[in-house]
C-alpha cells in the first residue's frame, strides 16, 4: 500500500481537525439577549429567548406549519419583510385592479393597467411602495401612471393631478389603521 504524500497527509489533517473542532462547536453555549418587562434578560439558548418573546401571534411566536422553533435568520420577522397592515391594506384598496407583481418581502405591488367601462379611453397603472415596518404616514409611496387612447396613434402618456397619489395612499392608511383596531380588539 503507497502511502499519501506529505502534502495530502496534511490536507486529510487539516480537515480531519476542522471536523473535529465543528463537532464541538456543537456544545457550546451562547448567551442571548432579548427584554422582558423593559429589563434586558439573558437567555441560555435560543430556543428559550424565542419561547418567551411576546408577538403578535402571541408567546413564542409562529413558526412555519406549526413548529415555534425558528431558526436566527428568521428572527428579524416571520413572513413579509414590511408592515403586514401596509400590506394587507394596500392589496384591499388596489382589489379592483389585476395585479402584475407582488413582492411583500421587498414592499412592492405592481398593477397592471385598468379601464373603468365609464371610462374606457383611459387607463390606470399604480406602484405602490411600503417603505419599512413600521405603520407609519410616510410609510407608504403610491406612484399613479395614466394613459389616453387616441384614436390615430393609440396609447399616449398623459398627466396625472399631484392629489391622485396622495388619496390613493390616504385610502391605504385609513384601511391599514382599520386593520390594527381591528387585531388588537381580537
Amino acid at each position: 500500500m503507497r502511502l499519501p504524500s506529505a502534502p495530502a497527509r496534511a490536507t486529510l489533517l487539516a480537515l480531519l481537525l476542522t471536523g473535529v473542532f465543528l463537532a464541538g462547536c456543537d456544545k457550546l453555549e451562547a448567551d442571548y439577549p432579548y427584554t422582558e418587562g423593559g429589563k434586558v434578560v439573558r437567555g441560555s439558548s435560543y430556543e428559550d429567548v424565542l419561547a418567551k418573546r411576546q408577538t403578535v401571534f402571541g408567546t413564542g411566536g409562529l413558526g412555519s406549519f406549526g413548529d415555534t422553533k425558528k431558526t436566527p435568520q428568521a428572527e428579524g420577522g416571520g413572513g413579509i419583510g414590511v408592515n403586514s397592515f401596509l400590506w394587507r391594506a394596500s392589496l384591499d384598496t388596489l382589489s379592483f385592479m389585476p395585479m402584475t407583481s407582488a413582492d411583500p418581502f421587498g414592499g412592492v405591488i405592481i398593477t397592471d393597467w385598468h379601464s373603468t367601462p365609464e371610462a374606457p379611453n383611459e387607463r390606470f397603472k399604480l406602484n405602490v411602495y411600503i417603505l419599512g415596518r413600521a405603520l407609519r404616514a410616510d410609510g407608504v409611496r403610491v406612484a399613479v401612471f395614466r394613459e389616453v387612447l387616441d384614436p390615430a396613434a393609440g396609447w399616449r402618456t398623459a398627466g396625472v393631478s399631484a392629489d391622485t397619489a396622495i388619496k390613493i395612499e390616504d385610502s391605504i392608511l385609513t384601511r391599514a389603521r382599520q386593520l390594527r383596531g381591528q387585531s388588537v380588539s381580537n
